[in-house]
């Protein structure tokens, strides 16, 4: 057996198993009478528009967060830059708000957007350890060094047995 870069361990996830997974987040979100969701783009779309459908909630609005890697900064770490804002007549401190992204890895992007919402409900289909702290709800927990394959960053194509030959 060969060592496999980093991003060969991978967790692929489906169209069927984020949606399920979705799902599972909109129905640990019940109960709770949510003004609106906020989706972190662009990961964060397709999981909110699902948590909304469940939940029947209309008011949706986005988010939009670069991290930007280069001079001054540690390896894997840059400034973080609001490109989009939502509606801050809608915000407020965040309050009945239901912030949802595909996944939390570092928790940085969370984080500011704790800063701007202190009352905001931080929620993740997928969670990774360093960003756990940030989330309050989260569907599943996965290893630090998974890379999550996710299905709009896919393709079928052929791929060799891991050993052996065809």
């Amino acid at each position: 057996m060969t060592d496999r870069l980093p991003h060969e361990k991978g967790f692929h996830v489906s169209w069927d198993q984020l949606h399920r997974d979705a799902r599972a987040l909109a129905w640990r979100m019940d109960g709770t009478d949510w003004r609106a969701v906020v989706a972190v783009t662009r990961g964060g779309l397709v999981p909110a528009m699902i948590v909304a459908r469940e939940l029947d909630i209309r008011t949706i609005d986005t988010i939009s967060i670069r991290s930007y890697k280069g001079v001054g900064t540690e390896a894997g770490q840059g400034q973080l830059e609001v490109l989009k804002r939502p509606d801050p007549e809608l915000m407020g401190d965040g309050e009945g708000i239901l912030v949802v992204d595909d996944l939390v890895d570092s928790g940085r992007t969370l984080e500011l957007i704790r800063e701007m919402y202190p009352k905001a409900h931080l929620a993740t289909v997928y969670a990774k350890p360093k960003g756990k702290p940030m989330v309050a709800s989260y569907v599943t927990e996965v290893s630090q060094d998974t890379w999550i394959f996710f299905p709009w960053d896919m393709a079928l194509q052929y791929v060799q047995p891991f050993r052996g030959e065809d």
